[in-house]
């Protein structure tokens, strides 16, 4: 594999595991607020996760030279693997938890990965496809 590829298949790890701390972090945070408050985390949540996609564009655009296509394609990775991250962790929660009655959310494991990451393909594509437009700045 050549510096490229380590690149990005490193950047795309370290972005998959900010979505996890951000979804984890911000959950909790949202646990412990007043009813007012919850929205307000969530929004953070959102936000934050925003910015490291749009850190992770500009640097496969900008410092990769990436193609529209193939900087989509590794955020959506991305986005797959903190999805999976986030259904693994509430797999642990639920048996950490002990919530008795409840079933386990399995489903979550294969569910969250597929159902963000096609969004997230079509959203990187065209913000990806704007840059291209506009072209590269080095």
């Amino acid at each position: 594999m050549d510096a490229s590829g380590r690149s990005w298949g490193r950047a795309m790890t370290l972005v998959a595991v900010a979505y996890v701390v951000i979804g984890i972090l911000f959950g909790w945070l949202a646990q412990s607020a007043d009813a007012d408050h919850v929205r307000l985390w969530r929004l953070a949540a959102w936000l934050a996760s925003a910015a490291v996609a749009a850190a992770q564009i500009g640097y496969e655009h900008y410092r990769l030279g990436a193609s529209p296509r193939g900087t989509a394609l590794h955020a959506a990775g991305a986005v797959a693997l903190g999805a999976f991250g986030l259904a693994l962790a509430a797999n642990v929660h639920w048996l950490v938890a002990g919530t008795h009655g409840q079933r386990p959310p399995l489903l979550a494991l294969p569910v969250w990965p597929v159902v963000t990451a096609v969004p997230a393909f079509l959203a990187a594509l065209a913000v990806a496809a704007v840059l291209a437009r506009f072209g590269r700045v080095r």
